[in-house]
């Protein structure tokens, strides 16, 4: 009977090192005259789960964990806007990372067309300061093509955990202007140009102009109050840097144009843009 238990335990233990956790193998010796092999469903002390005690089991169950959260938080937004300001027409959407501070992504745009008369007075070309100064006084149309698109992602935040917040971040311009001067048919040879001190008499000209930096931080300040429990409004103010723009000019002609192209390219190109942002909306919140 010796042998058979030895045997059997020594069985029990070699399935057990190559199972990891197969089933445990007992004797029991309760059975008066009989040594009784019995095969339980019991797990090894050295393999049992201690719940107090499982780093690595708890350590996955938190990462699990942060992931569920996450992507509850990407698949399940705060809120979405629409708006629509000086970079033209859009929407956003909005993730809560707590009550004071919102995660969010949008984008603005808008593209229009059409004529502009200018005369003395007229200051209109000179909008956001793409032209430059030296086109206040041209006497003649302006035919214009705007095309903004500003995809971004930013932070709102409310410090005081009220309505007020202050919104940061980045956006991706991608803004192209396009302006063709056409001179008055009794000002042709006498339409000017003054860029740095030097007069050009411009029949015609086409001026294109696009953003040469890909990022664009910017800063705002808005309110935000609620209507009920879902829907609110509004507004901001604020600017955003573009930095500078790749110019071209071509197709120019008039009486005194010699060195205009350069002139004008470089005047566009050296300014660095700061560009306006204001903008006003309404929020549906989940």
């Amino acid at each position: 009977m010796k042998l058979f238990k030895l045997t059997a335990i020594t069985a029990a233990v070699l399935g057990s090192s190559v199972a990891m956790a197969a089933n445990t193998v007992v004797v029991d010796n309760t059975q008066a005259g009989n040594d009784v092999v019995v095969v339980t469903d019991a797990q090894p002390v050295g393999y049992q789960y201690d719940q107090n005690a499982g780093v690595i089991a708890n350590t996955t169950g938190a990462l699990v964990g942060t992931g569920k959260t996450l992507f509850n938080t990407a698949v399940h937004p705060a809120a979405v806007s629409a708006e629509i300001g000086t970079l033209g027409y859009g929407a956003n959407i909005a993730w809560g990372l707590n009550e004071t501070t919102e995660l969010t992504a949008g984008w603005n745009g808008m593209d229009f067309d059409g004529n502009k008369d200018l005369d003395a007075s007229d200051s209109w070309i000179n909008y956001g300061k793409v032209l430059g100064d030296g086109y206040g006084n041209y006497e003649g149309k302006l035919k214009y093509d705007f095309d903004f698109s500003n995809p971004y992602i930013g932070v709102n935040l409310r410090p005081w955990a009220n309505n007020f917040t202050i919104g940061t971040g980045i956006l991706v311009p991608d803004n192209k202007l396009k302006a063709s001067l056409i001179a008055d048919e009794n000002s042709k040879g006498e339409a000017t140009v003054s860029i740095d001190g030097q007069e050009y008499q411009v029949d015609e000209a086409t001026i294109k102009a696009e953003n040469k930096n890909k990022l664009a931080p910017y800063l705002t300040v808005g309110y935000r109050p609620n209507i009920n429990q879902n829907w609110g409004v509004f507004g901001e103010i604020g600017a955003a840097y573009m930095g500078k723009l790749d110019a071209k000019v071509s197709n120019v002609s008039g009486t005194n144009t010699e060195g205009f192209e350069e002139a004008a390219k470089k005047e566009i190109e050296d300014d660095n843009i700061w560009y306006p942002i204001v903008k006003a909306g309404v929020t549906y919140r989940f």
